[in-house]
């Protein structure tokens, strides 16, 4: 709790054991654990992050959470940072297993390996401080006849969320007809779906085609990619097939969405003949019944976005450990109670938040 605001941290991360793959993996596929360089087999798990800016971006997170890199970023300090920041729930999402998971090429059969590896070792890690650390599972695109069963498991473990790349995998958008299991299972365990890219990956990515820096990568693909997820989801009916589904966008800020809504719903006017078998209202209509946005305290037009998108569909995630997180984010995020209204800064801190991860 910061200044009598209970908070959500709707975003939060893992940064994964190194041992983890050697721990956790199944024994026939123990020879596929990731070296402690991030190569899977001699090959990087991701494209176009060059060593200096690694080295300079590892910098900033050791002058930012010096405890944390001392100790190897285990649940103890995940618990401990988390906490100092005034947060009372966090949800944890991937790091590592991001691009693990977005290596396009990868076996479907050796990516489940690695889902199962990580969810089973992240179970263990939030059992340290179960109050506070909250697990959002991972799933195996590549395999589409797996999800169903790992999203059970995970459901099994007491988890709420699970967490997607909105990034085509293997060829199929996120609204593709092989994925529709899982979205009814989805919908019928009440599970949220928190879409969060990671720049870097190396399945196809806004940008990537044509970019080579991580200033170009990183500053592409967030957004972007969440624009196209939104938009798979809702012009290939999964939303409007799935009422109650929950989709959450991570990381990519909010003030995209105001033009994407009236983009999408001026599309629709003109072009609604030609999808509404399976789009039956304007887009907004089921961004504002069934879908949630991370709000970022630095956007500088936050509040008149807001009036555009309403108070209903906005959380807040720290992004905590990550380069971007700024140490002071939690409490630039309760200043907004001089900008917003007091009411509509409890709504994004725990209100919305509550409602997409089921905590009652």
């Amino acid at each position: 709790m910061l200044n009598g605001y209970q908070i959500i941290d709707a975003d939060a991360h893992v940064f994964e054991d190194p041992e983890l793959w050697e721990n956790y993996l199944e024994p026939e596929f123990k020879q596929f654990a990731i070296s402690t360089d991030l190569c899977l087999q001699g090959e990087k798990i991701y494209r176009q992050l060059t060593h200096r800016v690694a080295a300079t971006e590892g910098q900033r997170i050791l002058k930012n959470h010096p405890n944390s890199v001392l100790r190897r970023f285990d649940a103890q300090s995940q618990s401990t940072a988390l906490r100092s920041m005034g947060i009372d729930i966090a949800f944890q999402y991937p790091s590592h297993c991001l691009w693990i998971l977005g290596i396009d090429t990868i076996e479907p059969q050796l990516a489940g390996a690695f889902t199962r590896a990580y969810n089973n070792w992240l179970r263990d890690f939030c059992a340290y401080d179960p109050d506070l650390l909250k697990g959002v599972g991972a799933i195996n695109l590549h395999a589409p006849e797996q999800m169903v069963a790992e999203l059970e498991r995970i459901a099994s473990f007491g988890w709420k969320a699970v967490c997607l790349l909105p990034n085509p995998v293997k060829g199929r958008l996120l609204s593709d007809p092989a994925y529709a299991p899982f979205w009814q299972a989805c919908e019928d365990l009440n599970i949220g779906v928190g879409l969060h890219t990671a720049a870097h990956a190396r399945v196809p990515t806004a940008g990537a085609d044509r970019f080579q820096t991580r200033f170009a990568l990183h500053t592409c693909a967030h957004p972007l990619e969440q624009m196209m997820a939104l938009l798979a989801l809702i012009e290939g009916g999964v939303l409007d097939r799935h009422p109650s589904l929950k989709i959450g966008l991570l990381e990519s800020g909010c003030g995209w969405l105001p033009y994407w809504l009236w983009r999408m719903d001026e599309e629709y006017q003109n072009l609604k003949w030609e999808i509404e078998a399976r789009v039956k209202h304007p887009p907004s209509v089921y961004f504002q019944r069934q879908c949630f946005i991370s709000v970022d305290p630095y956007e500088p037009y936050l509040a008149s976005a807001i009036e555009f998108i309403g108070r209903d569909n906005l959380i807040f995630g720290s992004d905590y450990p990550h380069v971007d997180s700024h140490p002071d984010i939690v409490d630039r995020m309760v200043d907004l109670e001089g900008t917003l209204s007091k009411d509509l800064v409890r709504k994004i801190l725990w209100d919305n938040p509550a409602r997409f991860y089921g905590i009652s």
